[in-house]
């Protein structure tokens, strides 16, 4: 019998949206929560995905349409649990980016969905965001976080330009970096004193818990 990923990740590679649906209702079905679906089916899924581009078992193609068919999956999902995706204008504000050149959002909206769960008012910017658009933004919103995406090493270099950009607004946001090489990678030469590395999303998840306790946590790899 084929495993639950193993499923999911035939259905997003075939664009069969409706089938992959079908595998996240029978996780949800066994009492699955978001965290488990976000990091163990949907995660693990496009992490397989990626591998299967990297030994050239799938084209770019292939990939792309496992991509589209995933954020499909993830915007029905919002809809299901009746995310709110504007919260009142007194909650804390999250605006959430993939670096420039950056094409790997899944994630980051993954990152999107659990900070609105727990009642944060966000911005999700998506792929590709040049760091003038960002800095614009976050001066005019003034977010009380501020998520960067980084999932190709040839991109770290550019992440020192947005940390060290986004430290010298007034208010400071809290930074966070987070993407599949944090827990491969020493981000620090590329980050402030300040910036906060999220290697998953059980991490975060642990974050936003203790900032809505008002308690400052660690949360770096």
């Amino acid at each position: 019998m084929k495993s639950q990923v193993q499923k999911f990740v035939g259905y997003l590679l075939a664009g069969d949206q409706d089938s992959a649906w079908e595998v996240v209702l029978e996780e949800i079905q066994q009492g699955k929560n978001s965290l488990d679906i976000y990091e163990n089916l949907i995660t693990t899924a496009m992490r397989v995905t990626g591998d299967m581009w990297e030994e050239n078992i799938i084209s770019v193609a292939d990939e792309h349409v496992a991509t589209t068919t995933c954020d499909y999956v993830l915007t029905r999902y919002r809809f299901y649990k009746k995310i709110q995706g504007h919260a009142s204008d007194t909650a804390p504000r999250a605006l959430l980016l993939c670096l420039e050149q950056e094409q790997h959002f899944i994630g980051l909206k993954m990152v999107a969905l659990l900070f609105e769960e727990h009642g944060w008012n966000t911005r999700f910017l998506g792929a590709n965001l040049p760091l003038e658009y960002a800095e614009k933004m976050a001066i005019e919103w003034k977010p009380h976080m501020v998520g960067l995406s980084v999932s190709i090493p040839y991109h770290i270099e550019r992440l020192a330009e947005y940390t060290k950009t986004l430290d010298k607004l007034e208010p400071r946001p809290t930074v966070m970096v987070g993407g599949r090489l944090v827990s491969q990678i020493d981000f620090r030469s590329y980050c402030s004193e300040h910036t906060r590395l999220i290697p998953d999303l059980y991490q975060l998840n642990n974050w936003l818990i203790s900032y809505h306790k008002g308690v400052e946590v660690n949360v770096d790899a």
